[in-house]
């Protein structure tokens, strides 16, 4: 619920699914989860002009610009582990074919469309987002102790890493045995040992918001009007 230009950062991880024609969400809650529940639940009176007849307590809403979103909000545990919440999902998820998740705390330009396509070409029960990791520091050039060059590099050039935007099949969820289990451990390390893990490659956009440092630098994005993640 950390703001990024006056909106939580879970309000523009949903609309870069929206843009993609994906509005049915299955939020899994856990700590404060009830500030997520509150936030939803008064959303639409939130976007709308209101008329209240003080009495009756009845409202009416006009000129609403609310998301045509159905957005369900599961208690999963203020303990449960990333795997184990997807674990507590699966009455919701086991019958309606492939699912897309993803954290709550990192923004991307990643096509969901394409990744999507990706994962239905391949077969395997899931695919994960690799992204390269934005860097954190300046590059140094340094000759006889003078800094002859300062560059603020977007991206190292080096490595790919779970980016965190993933497509699974229902039978993925077998993979996790608890609340305890951390999706990042044994189920995404047994589908890759069993072939079962697609890495669909993303060299756009993607910032995590793990820091105060981070969530300035997306602010200040937002305010200069590069947005990066609205595609």
């Amino acid at each position: 619920m950390v703001e990024i230009g006056g909106r939580p950062i879970l309000w523009h991880i949903m609309k870069l699914y929206e843009r993609h024609g994906l509005n049915d969400f299955v939020l899994a809650l856990g700590y404060k989860g009830e500030l997520i529940k509150d936030y939803f639940l008064h959303y639409h009176a939130r976007q709308s002009d209101l008329s209240v007849h003080l009495k009756s307590g009845m409202v009416d809403y006009t000129n609403p610009t609310a998301e045509d979103w159905h957005v369900t909000l599961v208690d999963t545990g203020v303990e449960t582990q990333t795997g184990g919440r997807l674990r507590r999902l699966k009455p919701l998820l086991q019958s309606g074919g492939s699912f897309m998740m993803t954290y709550g705390d990192g923004v991307s330009d990643v096509d969901l469309t394409a990744l999507a396509e990706f994962h239905r070409s391949h077969g395997c029960l899931a695919t994960v987002t690799a992204v390269r990791p934005p860097a954190r520091f300046g590059d140094l050039h340094i000759e006889n102790s003078r800094v002859t060059k300062f560059e603020e590099k977007p991206q190292t050039g080096e490595g790919w890493i779970n980016g965190g935007f993933f497509v699974f099949e229902p039978a993925a969820l077998d993979f996790i045995t608890s609340d305890a289990t951390l999706l990042e451990k044994e189920p995404l390390m047994q589908l890759a040992q069993c072939g079962e893990l697609m890495a669909y490659q993303h060299s756009g956009y993607w910032q995590s918001m793990d820091t105060l440092r981070d969530k300035h630098a997306l602010d200040e994005l937002l305010a200069s009007g590069k947005v990066p993640w609205n595609v």
